[in-house]
């Protein structure tokens, strides 16, 4: 078995890399390069040990971290919740089969159509996140004769150790209601205020690739302590505290190794009421290390004086994290076992940007050459899902591996399918 990060079922047979028991050159032979290979047992054993580090509670999986329809039917057959942010995602979520009380609505900008839609669908909970929102969403509500149930955002004020972009819990961020501010307190007494909606709960989430558990303890206690001060001012009760999710995962070798989740949901409940119904939101600690991507090599470039790049057939189209704050990864040689001294190289893609740079700085077999196959773990979170056609280049398939079967749960797509969308 290969660590950090790798899916379990990642070993060496014969010379190359195998996944969920299929080499890696049989992959690339069959459904093409790049692509995404996801390992489904790992996925499901990931659900499983969040569902039984929180069996009272709710495991809300994040499907912006990658959602398709078959990853929707693999939600449902796991017993978890699903949280989406846009109608996109709520009609994957449809197509999938989620019964939509056990889907959660994100988003600090929900257009009335997509509040529309979740009401009529019968979605779980709205959680809202500006006054107009909840003016918006009571409304709708009202016009549908239902009452709707709803969590108020609170950014409660948690600096997360992460980087600017996907640090979430401060004052400034554009999302939820300000905890210091006063802001979120008056969120909680308008929708108390509204008959159509229904208060039933709080949520917070301080951003994401998390590997230590202060700013979520921290986060917790202060939720707590406005959960309960909320309950005194106006006579109610606040049956659920939704803490978000953000825990880190490992890209490469080094990086710091995270709690899981029994020693998450310890930490947190010390800090909630023990009545208090807690959820979270694990999305990329799910599908983040299920999946590995897989390139084929194109050219190989020495540059005296200033080093080796390594040219792959996909790059920011693919994986556009590196070049948007820079995410640190890893890969390997997986199609060959080779005997020559290691050099450092730099992986970088097919796209016109010189910012198009995978891994810097990355040991690789002095003799690598075009056609080898280079495989780069902890690919399965935020890849896909923000994969763009960037140069008009066709985003690549997901394949799930299983006892040594493969099929296609994205299929790749086409230049066919770029084409229709022009007049």
């Amino acid at each position: 078995m290969i660590e950090n990060g790798w899916p379990r079922s990642a070993a060496w047979t014969d010379g190359e890399l195998r996944l969920g028991g299929i080499g890696v050159r049989e992959l690339a032979a069959r459904f093409g390069t790049p692509a995404y290979v996801l390992d489904e047992e790992e996925f499901l054993a990931r659900c499983a040990l969040w569902r039984e580090a929180l069996p009272d509670g709710e495991v809300h999986y994040g499907g912006k971290a990658f959602l398709c329809p078959e990853v929707v039917r693999w939600l449902e057959a796991a017993g978890l919740c699903l949280d989406v942010c846009t109608g996109g995602e709520l009609a994957v979520a449809a197509a999938g089969g989620m019964d939509p009380a056990r889907v959660v609505f994100h988003g600090n900008n929900k257009s009335v159509a997509e509040l529309r839609r979740a009401v009529a669908w019968g979605v779980g909970c709205v959680v809202v996140d500006s006054f107009a929102e909840i003016e918006r969403l009571a409304a709708l509500a009202g016009e549908a004769g239902v009452r709707q149930r709803v969590m108020v955002r609170v950014t409660p004020g948690v600096a997360a150790h992460t980087h600017e972009f996907i640090a979430t819990g401060g004052d400034d961020s554009k999302f939820g209601f300000s905890l210091n501010a006063g802001l979120a307190a008056e969120a909680v007494r308008r929708v108390l205020a509204a008959p159509s909606l229904e208060l039933t709960g709080l949520h917070s989430h301080i951003g994401s690739q998390i590997t230590d558990l202060g700013g979520f303890t921290l986060a917790a206690r202060r939720m707590s302590g406005f959960l309960l001060a909320a309950e005194r001012e106006h006579g109610v009760t606040i049956p659920r505290l939704d803490l978000g999710g953000g825990l880190g995962i490992v890209h490469r070798p080094g990086d710091p190794v995270p709690p899981g989740p029994a020693e998450v949901v310890a930490a947190l409940r010390e800090a909630v009421p023990a009545r208090v119904r807690l959820a979270v939101e694990p999305g990329r600690s799910i599908a983040g290390p299920t999946t590995v991507a897989l390139y084929e090599v194109g050219t190989v470039k020495e540059i005296p004086g200033v080093g080796t790049y390594v040219s792959v057939d996909g790059g920011m189209s693919d994986n556009p994290r590196p070049a948007m704050y820079g995410a640190a990864y890893t890969a390997i040689l997986a199609s060959r076992l080779s005997a020559a001294p290691p050099r450092e190289v730099t992986v970088v893609g097919r796209h016109c940007e010189s910012g198009d740079v995978l891994v810097r700085g990355l040991p690789l077999p002095a003799d690598v050459r075009p056609g080898d196959l280079l495989a780069v773990p902890a690919s399965g979170a935020y890849q896909r899902s923000m994969a763009s056609n960037y140069n008009h280049v066709t985003r690549p398939p997901v394949v799930a591996v299983r006892d040594g079967s493969a099929r296609v749960i994205v299929r790749r797509e086409t230049e066919e399918d770029l084409l229709r969308l022009y007049s």
